[in-house]
């Protein structure tokens, strides 16, 4: 029902490809939320191979896939002695350089080229490298809490939020966490105990309720990954910019609005 409901929102915020080439291009953006290893990542994936993106060269893809992982904050050499010993709050909206990210959405919003930091969960330290991302026509925000700031949360067209069993999410963190990030089982616990589960219950889990699609079970739910694929193809296909000018049911959407706004350009 959301996703039907979504239609006629998001047709006015995309560009119509019949027009003028000098037209900037304005992606929809999609916020996908969800607790700790619920599969955020996995569903962006899911829904990037069922839609043929995976494999095609990053400069032609419509469709990308972005983390509030890279957007750690720089820590201080104490914050990061901190973090060494499991003893630093990375699910705390604090952690996440919010300033960046929004600079970053309103960059692509303008149909810019942007720079994505890389981040090092090893040496928890952002890499000297960026990751570059082009302009395309939808673009996937993934992260813990992609909707606690309503600053940034406003800027998504479609948000959606993966709940997955808490057991379920345990395990997989600490399988994770040992065998990429190089941590010990009892590291991966306490800080699980101290940080992520409180963490999870007092900033994440608040935000479910502005969630327009919630799926359950994460990239194993293929009937509600399907239907959101539907949904992408129809605006990849400009199947739902064809009537009125940037107005639907006589409102104007928040997507014009936007685009009055100054943007900021990216470090």
């Amino acid at each position: 029902m959301h996703i039907a409901s979504m239609a006629g929102d998001s047709e006015a915020h995309l560009r119509d490809s019949d027009q003028n080439s000098d037209v900037t291009r304005q992606p929809f953006l999609i916020g996908v939320s969800g607790g700790t290893a619920s599969g955020k990542s996995s569903v962006c994936e899911k829904i990037m191979e069922l839609l043929g993106q995976n494999k095609i060269d990053h400069h032609q893809r419509q469709v990308v896939i972005l983390s509030q992982d890279s957007f750690y904050k720089v820590l201080t050499p104490e914050q990061k002695a901190k973090a060494q010993k499991g003893q630093f709050n990375f699910d705390h909206p604090d952690a996440f350089d919010s300033e960046l990210i929004m600079q970053t959405l309103r960059n692509i919003l303008q149909g810019e080229t942007v720079q994505i930091p890389v981040y090092d969960f090893v040496t928890h330290s952002r890499k000297q490298e960026f990751v570059t991302v082009y302009p395309a026509d939808v673009v996937l925000f993934e992260g813990i809490l992609m909707f606690y700031s309503q600053e940034i949360r406003d800027l998504f067209q479609m948000k959606l939020f993966v709940d997955t069993d808490p057991d379920t999410r345990l395990s997989r963190r600490v399988l994770r966490d040992i065998s990429e990030r190089g941590r010990e089982l009892e590291q991966v616990l306490t800080q699980y105990i101290t940080f992520v589960k409180p963490a999870f219950e007092e900033f994440c889990l608040p935000t479910k309720k502005y969630a327009d699609v919630i799926i359950p079970r994460g990239a194993d739910n293929l009937v509600a990954i399907n239907l959101i694929v539907q949904h992408i193809q129809d605006i990849l296909n400009g199947g739902l910019n064809k009537r009125h000018n940037g107005c639907v049911n006589g409102h104007s959407t928040p997507r014009q609005r936007r685009t009055s706004e100054s943007s900021s350009r990216p470090h």
